[in-house]
């Protein structure tokens, strides 16, 4: 088991990436810490986790609240006794327009939950795995961080995920000498709710892709565990891509 014993916080768990990812860190031997903002859901899953012999607590909240990044630490703390590891996953895409006739909030909105979470996180987290002897902290960018690909009204997305990028790197600079590996994760189109349900849409995201698909949210967690397993242990400070090639897509 890749995560054996470990204790391995998700946040955005309630659904589409961090629930795949949840189900498959507990399969793999982890203690899974759910965090969301819909409880109802996080309870769903952490009872199907326990049904089927893995380990799961949950706690909500809204990943903008500074005060909700540290009382995830505590959970996992109070309910395991320590933390090996984090997938911050959390995210939203926010409304697609051009910068010009995009609402201010709409911004101050997107870089809250896509970006200041993540430093949120980093403040709670980082001081806690320095205890453990080997951990990890993966966040969740996009594509969208790297390359465009020609996708229109992603201003405020696109500099959130870029931001995060860069945010990874100077974390994983500052933390290395602490024995703690940080890496972000660029996902491509990947079928969840936030990509709606369009079939016209879909088939415009998909033939944006070489592979001329979407990814399946199991294949993005199956990249996250790789990163935050052993078998990533000199793997730090990168922005890896599991994006079925949209980011060397000729535009």
């Amino acid at each position: 088991m890749e995560l054996h014993g470990q204790t391995i916080i998700v946040t955005g768990a309630s659904s589409g990436i961090g629930a795949a990812a949840a189900e498959l860190f507990a399969s793999e031997g982890a203690n899974v810490v759910l965090g969301a903002r819909r409880e109802a859901e996080l309870a769903q899953l952490a009872s199907g986790i326990t049904e089927q012999g893995g380990s799961a607590t949950y706690l909500a909240g809204d990943v903008t609240n500074e005060a909700y990044a540290s009382a995830l630490v505590e959970h996992a703390l109070n309910t395991y006794g320590r933390l090996h590891g984090a997938f911050n996953n959390a995210g939203i895409m926010g409304d697609m327009e051009p910068v010009p006739e995009m609402d201010t909030d709409n911004w101050n909105g997107v870089l809250r939950t896509n970006l200041t979470s993540a430093f949120y996180a980093a403040k709670a987290q980082i001081p806690v795995l320095k205890n453990a002897s080997q951990s990890a902290i993966v966040f969740t960018s996009s594509f969208v961080g790297h390359t465009n690909s020609g996708m229109p009204g992603m201003g405020a997305y696109a500099a959130s995920k870029a931001g995060l990028v860069g945010l990874v790197k100077s974390l994983a600079a500052d933390h290395g000498p602490d024995g703690i590996r940080i890496n972000a994760l660029l996902p491509g189109g990947t079928k969840t709710a936030m990509a709606g349900d369009d079939p016209e849409g879909h088939a415009f995201i998909s033939n944006l892709h070489p592979l001329k698909r979407m990814a399946n949210p199991k294949e993005i967690a199956q990249a996250a565990l790789f990163l935050l397993s052993d078998r990533a242990s000199f793997v730090t400070g990168s922005a890896m891509t599991a994006d079925g090639g949209v980011s060397i897509r000729l535009v």
